[in-house]
């Protein structure tokens, strides 16, 4: 029997989205009706996607508290602000004060002003920004921290934009799995940083892919190769986990490997025009040429494998100075897709191409808006028309996806989804605090054993 699940229980629905925003096909071909044809509205009338608008409806206002002052952190502060009228970023949160200097003045350019009481530093501020008086919780630290912080979110029943990865191993996902229950409960909206699913033209390609387009599933072939991301050498100041922090893109139990915290985004949009199924099992390699911090790996080659023959191959690099490529590719019995705005015969004839107006035609009900922005406005008219969303398990299933495959690599394993699920592994340190991080060296996994 095919698994479709995040396991036997169920904790994954097939829907292919939530109760909010959600738009049946006749609404939306009318904006591309001349590539449709009526069998084709046959075959997609049971397919439901979420609709993007260019700003969220009028409403309330809404304050949002910022948790994560980087580069990230402030860029969704500034997206959020953008996603519509009547929204304010009214507090701010981080363990740094130069990360919190920079991200203050990065959004007084932007009009967005936040008070000095309202700015809060240490380890425990994000309990101070969660309890002031805002309405929504943005996530966006290291992804180590995360299960912590989206278990008192919920606690203390706020909505959230809950940043990707968000977790770095398997305790970590299935806490914010079982939070994101008492979510639902509570009639909470949670919102994604998986990107991909709020892009309209995404959306759409994937709308017919699942309508039946490509057929049966057969295959998809996913590359993520870029270029080595940013380090920070340890200065003699700094304890381990200023260290770590500071430089937390290149340790594992801050970020989860850049197969969890970056190719994230690819294995989601992958997972996600298979239907979300489950994988098997997780075969990879991977290792490292050109990192020159931290603990982790720099590439990785991942094979799943799913029931009735189906397989992913997926590859990830970041190493500098490399022909670099991004690409997702499914395959079905009757064609196939790059996953973002085309569907192909094995010909390489076009079947079907997304249609982007230009930018002087009259009709831009098609044109795509920044997803980056598009993530808030689903989260805000969720809120505003009291239509609860919540998309926190398939956030899970795909980051529990990234955390097998990197097992698979680091130990030179086979590793099924009963594996990861059952895992009782957790990364980081007990307790957050500036000072030594015992047990964590600043080695490489080395897969497998020496040879004498």
């Amino acid at each position: 029997m095919e698994k479709e699940t995040l396991n036997r229980r169920g904790f994954i629905r097939n829907s292919v989205c939530g109760a909010i925003g959600t738009i049946s096909v006749p609404a939306f071909l009318t904006g591309c009706s001349s590539a449709s044809t009526k069998d084709e509205s046959a075959q997609l009338k049971n397919v439901e996607v979420p609709e993007i608008l260019d700003r969220a409806p009028d409403g309330k206002p809404l304050k949002a508290g910022l948790i994560g002052c980087g580069g990230r952190g402030t860029g969704a502060a500034e997206n959020f602000v953008a996603a519509g009228n009547g929204l304010t970023i009214t507090a701010l949160g981080d363990v740094f004060e130069d990360y919190m200097a920079l991200s203050r003045e990065s959004l007084a350019k932007k009009g967005i002003t936040v008070p000095d009481d309202k700015c809060f530093i240490g380890f425990d501020a994000y309990k101070k920004v969660i309890d002031s008086d805002v309405d929504i919780v943005l996530l966006c630290t290291p992804p180590v921290f995360r299960p912590l912080h989206f278990d008192y979110v919920i606690e203390k029943g706020k909505h959230c934009f809950m940043e990707k990865p968000c977790a770095v191993d398997p305790i970590g996902a299935r806490k914010i799995l079982a939070t994101s229950k008492i979510a639902d409960s509570k009639g909470l909206s949670i919102i994604s940083g998986t990107i991909r699913r709020s892009q309209k033209d995404r959306i759409e390609t994937y709308r017919r892919v699942a309508g039946g387009a490509i057929g049966e599933l057969i295959s998809a072939h996913v590359i993520r190769h870029g270029g080595a991301l940013w380090f920070k050498r340890r200065e003699p100041k700094w304890t381990d986990m200023e260290y770590m922090l500071r430089n937390w893109v290149n340790f594992c139990w801050t970020s989860g490997d850049h197969l969890v915290e970056q190719f994230i985004h690819e294995i989601d949009q992958m997972s996600w025009f298979m239907g979300d199924r489950t994988p098997v099992r997780a075969a990879a390699t991977g290792g490292r040429q050109r990192r020159v911090t931290g603990d982790m790996y720099d590439f990785f080659s991942i094979e799943y494998s799913y029931d009735k023959g189906v397989s992913a191959h997926c590859t990830s690099r970041q190493i500098a100075g490399c022909d670099n490529e991004t690409s997702v590719l499914v395959y079905g019995t009757k064609g196939y897709t790059n996953c973002v705005d085309s569907i192909f015969n094995y010909d390489g004839s076009v079947i079907w191409k997304y249609p982007y107006p230009q930018k002087d035609d009259a009709d831009q009900s098609m044109a795509v808006p920044d997803p980056f922005v598009s993530e808030h406005v689903r989260l805000i008219t969720a809120i505003r028309t009291n239509k609860p969303v919540n998309d926190a398990e398939k956030h899970v299933h795909s980051v529990l996806m990234t955390i097998m495959g990197r097992m698979s690599a680091y130990t030179g394993k086979f590793i099924k989804w009963e594996d990861v699920m059952s895992s009782t592994m957790k990364l980081g340190p007990d307790t957050f605090e500036f000072g030594p991080v015992p047990g964590i060296p600043e080695e490489i996994p080395l897969a497998g054993r020496a040879v004498d």
